[in-house]
């Protein structure tokens, strides 16, 4: 399979591109690095970095911006970082990939465990995680060709606790490379339309 990995300089996407890259090709993806540049906040970004890329069997996009802050301070720009980013650059992503995608191909999204715990300064992110989320659910019904989508809901990653574990008071960590299997069983799997939650009890 050929298979697009965008964020895959990032703690989770550096995990998946190791578990893909024994038995498919990989095209490595990213803002600022990797085989091709895309900014998943910019159609024309996204339609130009898949014009160089050409037809792919799987998409996977292991990033998506948003902003913490506590609800009472959100700003307006605040709010757009998340909606440009985790919610509209993954669904333009998926309209625009759609186009690019063999038959029977599928889109992984990003989510996160917030959507379903909520934690202090996360309003934003848990709002956009879950709707990305019944996004996915919603047009899985709507894909042509065969194609697949699913979004995979991590929990705060081992590697990551020294930035983010103060946010996630009490939270099981999971290591990059278990959350990364959840990828591996959206793109080679034949499941459609869900979230994999890749946290302690899933």
């Amino acid at each position: 399979m050929k298979v697009l990995v965008i964020g895959a300089s990032g703690t989770i996407g550096r995990k998946v591109v190791e578990a893909l890259a024994t038995k498919h090709e990989i095209v490595k993806a990213g803002k600022g690095s990797g085989d091709v540049q895309i900014d998943i906040t910019s159609q024309a970004s996204i339609r130009s970095a898949l014009n160089s890329v050409g037809k792919v069997d799987a998409i996977i996009c292991a990033t998506g911006d948003v902003a913490f802050n506590t609800f009472t301070n959100l700003s307006l720009e605040e709010w757009d970082v998340g909606i440009n980013s985790r919610l509209m650059g993954q669904v333009n992503l998926t309209q625009i990939g759609t186009e690019y995608l063999n038959d029977g191909g599928s889109i992984t999204l990003t989510s996160g465990i917030i959507a379903d715990y909520p934690i202090a300064y996360g309003t934003s992110a848990a709002t956009l995680n879950g709707a990305i989320q019944h996004f996915a659910k919603a047009v899985s019904n709507e894909l042509p060709r065969g194609i697949r989508i699913n979004v995979v809901s991590p929990s705060v990653v081992t590697e990551s606790l020294g930035t983010y574990g103060d946010y996630f008071p009490g939270f099981h960590a999971i290591d990059a490379r278990d959350v990364a299997k959840s990828y591996i069983r959206s793109a080679l799997g034949i499941e459609t339309g869900q979230t994999f939650k890749a946290f302690a009890g899933n």
